[in-house]
Formats: structure tokens, sequence, C-alpha cells
């Protein structure tokens, strides 16, 4: 069965510490994606985040991040995850495979939670994952930073990231 994701109840979040001492959060507000699954079993899960549809609340911090220093949108649009492997243990699920930013390829591994499959007001079959995990920035080409004098950097290494994904069968349109 081929599951496409319901943008108006799916996020992909951020955080990472600013100065060592608070935590700045974003979104990416635009992104697609699609789940394949055979006998309950997901086979392939592909996303593509549209990187100009970062929001952080700030337009000058999210203009920065959008430069060259940091993600680059002028020369790479999109970032993208492409599946290579998931474990189901009940609801528990580890989500592994290749997320690319800035053109840099690396593995990375998505630990969570699944929901579903559920059927809304309407009758609309769903089901949804609640994803986490942790990755350096530096791995994909996002090394700008600034050091503080009192020791430490401007922005973290690490960020953090998020994922809640409700997804329909792919012939469904999204609800409101």
């Amino acid at each position: 069965m081929q599951w496409t994701i319901d943008l108006a109840h799916s996020q992909i979040q951020f955080s990472v510490k600013h100065m060592g001492i608070s935590t700045v959060r974003g979104t990416f507000d635009q992104f697609e994606g699609s789940i394949t699954e055979e006998g309950g079993v997901v086979q392939n899960v592909t996303v593509d985040i549209d990187l100009a549809s970062l929001n952080t609340g700030s337009g000058q911090r999210d203009g920065h991040l959008k430069s060259a220093d940091f993600f680059d949108v002028e020369n790479h649009p999109k970032a993208s995850f492409v599946l290579t492997q998931f474990e189901r243990s009940g609801e528990e699920v580890t989500a592994t495979g290749n997320l690319t930013i800035r053109g840099v390829t690396k593995p990375v591994t998505l630990k969570g939670e699944m929901g579903g499959p559920a059927k809304d007001p309407w009758g609309n079959e769903k089901v949804s994952a609640s994803l986490e995990t942790k990755i350096n920035r530096k791995e994909w080409g996002l090394v700008w930073n600034v050091a503080l004098e009192a020791g430490g950097v401007l922005v973290s290494e690490d960020v953090k990231l998020h994922i809640e994904v409700q997804a329909q069968p792919a012939a469904v349109p999204a609800a409101v």
C-alpha cells in the first residue's frame, strides 16, 4: 500500500543550543513524502524537504540559515531522506536511512513510535510516526560558527531532529 504524508498533521522540527545556554527551535514548513508498506511492513520511505521553508520565528536568523554559511538554499534547495532499514517491535520503531543536505549524504537512525492505523471522523484511514534523532551538523558541511569570549561557540554542532508524521493512503485527499 502506498501512503502520502499529510502536511496538515505533520511537522519536521529541529532544535540547537545557542551560546550553550538556550535552545533555538525551528521547523521546515514545506515537505513531501511517501511511504510504501506491504503486509504491515514498511518497505520504502522518501521525504523531500524544501529548505527555503525553514522557520525559526526570526527573519534575520532564517535568512542566515538559508545563506551559504549554513544550508546554501540557492545552490541546495532541498534536503532528502531515503529509508534503508525499518524495524518495528509493537509501537516502537527504528528507521535508518540516508539524509542528504548540501549534496552530502550520511546515514542517520531515527527512533520513536508508530500509531494506527486508525480512522478519522470521515472514515479515512491514517497512520502516524513520532521519530527523533541527533546529528552533528558539521558532517553535512554546516560548519559556520563564532567562538565566544568566555569559551565555547555560538551555535552547537549537535542538532536534534523531531519528526511527527501522519499519513493516509495515497488516493485520499488531505483533511482540514
